[in-house]
């Protein structure tokens, strides 16, 4: 994606919007995320791999960080595959995924169609704090 002004503005107005300082990596970061408007599913490795193309010169290193900031302050979601892979969603509302085994993408699914009747009891002391579902997908 090439970044325009625009991407940038939107990108440290979301920054804003998580009470983050806007520093010239999160907004280079922040503009590849959010700044066409859509909602995105990235790796660390993704997203990095992008910023490079751009011409910002930014770590993995720093990637990492500053998507787990923007995950603390509430502005992305994190959804672990496996328990090796982390994406990171820029739509942060409850919401169910596609995963595509043989590609390793993640996708919005349809909310809608999803229905979760029961959950167990949370154990003495704990809360149900979130339910996050991944379905896998097989290409037949």
């Amino acid at each position: 994606m090439k970044v325009t002004t625009k991407h940038t503005e939107r990108g440290a107005d979301w920054l804003s919007g998580g009470g983050l300082r806007p520093t010239r990596q999160r907004v280079a970061l922040a503009a590849l995320l959010v700044g066409d408007g859509q909602h995105r599913h990235v790796t660390a490795e993704s997203l990095f791999a992008d910023v490079r193309k751009s011409g910002e010169k930014v770590s993995l290193a720093t990637v990492y960080n500053t998507l787990r900031a923007f995950c603390e302050v509430g502005l992305l979601h994190e959804i672990t595959v496996d328990g090796t892979k982390s994406y990171f969603d820029t739509n942060t509302h409850d919401h169910p995924h596609f995963f595509w085994e043989d590609s390793g993408t993640l996708q919005d699914a349809p909310s809608e169609e999803l229905e979760i009747r029961r959950l167990p009891k949370a154990p003495d002391g704990a809360e149900v704090a979130a339910v996050d579902v991944v379905i896998r997908l097989r290409r037949t």
